[in-house]
């Protein structure tokens, strides 16, 4: 499905072709950092269908359990997450959205969780997703 969005004040848009079947939540302890709350939602979407105006600023986190590193990236203006992806120069193979600053956000509904093992105990309700002990 066609998706579309951008970062709280406007600075950053996109849009880009995603799966709604493969609409994750992590709730790995990095991504309960990176937002400041209890678990990530992403939506992969590929490199060459991802087109966007104004530039993030971006920062490479080594991930804490596989060691891999991804680059982080965020509206340098407000701040919102944009988007997760492996470093390298150009075009990504694939992107890995926010679903929070999607339009379509109603409608990408998580199919997924991840790092299960790590969500805070208060995390109730979504017992109908699957769950993962680790990354899937």
């Amino acid at each position: 499905m066609k998706v579309d969005g951008g970062c709280h004040c406007g600075y950053i848009t996109f849009e880009a072709e995603a799966d709604p079947e493969k609409v994750s939540i992590c709730h790995c302890t990095d991504c309960q950092t990176g937002t400041g709350s209890a678990f990530r939602v992403s939506v992969p979407v590929p490199g060459d269908q991802f087109k966007m105006t104004g530039t993030p600023t971006a920062y490479v986190k080594t991930t804490a359990d596989s060691g891999n590193p991804r680059v982080q990236a965020f509206c340098p203006k407000c701040g919102s997450p944009i988007y997760s992806t492996t470093p390298g120069e150009g075009k990504q193979a694939a992107y890995m959205l926010r679903v929070g600053i999607l339009k379509q956000r109603d409608q990408l509904v998580p199919k997924r969780q991840n790092w299960f093992r790590s969500a805070r105990p208060w995390v109730t309700g979504m017992d109908a997703i699957h769950k993962n002990p680790k990354q899937a």
